[in-house]
């Protein structure tokens, strides 16, 4: 029973962090766009409280519940290929993660190079994890 609780609780936790995921770089969008100075620092602070306040803690929860998840049944997990590819995709998620929060520090400090239509592409990386992780969990095809 406690497995089940700890998954749900991990679903829960992932959903929280993409939520996270997609939205900031959208913001960074509407950020890159902003002309007047109101408008720049309503973004900064809302590109700050999502990141800190809900995405950040989203992600280390969902991976803590992951290791106790994998860690209560080892023998079957430490076999499974396609858990290891989760796990490299996750490692990747948490790549795209530390970026955007570089990103969030650029954009903080008004030193942003990069242009509206960068964002736009790098807003659809996390769709790309989300499908293939989902994929690999529910098929399970290795």
């Amino acid at each position: 029973m406690l497995f089940l609780w700890l998954k749900a609780f991990h679903i829960i936790a992932m959903v929280a962090w993409f939520a996270g995921l997609f939205y900031l770089p959208r913001l960074f969008i509407y950020h890159n766009e902003a002309r007047d100075k109101v408008s720049i620092e309503r973004f900064k602070v809302m590109e700050y409280r999502l990141f800190y306040a809900i995405t950040y803690p989203a992600a280390i929860v969902t991976t803590i519940l992951g290791i106790g998840l994998i860690s209560m049944n080892w023998h079957y997990y430490s076999n499974a290929v396609w858990m290891w590819l989760k796990l490299f995709l996750v490692l990747l998620l948490w790549g795209y993660h530390i970026h955007c929060g570089i990103y969030l520090k650029r954009f903080r400090d008004d030193n942003n190079k990069l242009s509206t239509r960068f964002f736009r592409i790098f807003n659809e990386i996390p769709t790309l994890f989300l499908i293939l992780i989902v994929i690999l969990v529910v098929t399970r095809p290795f």
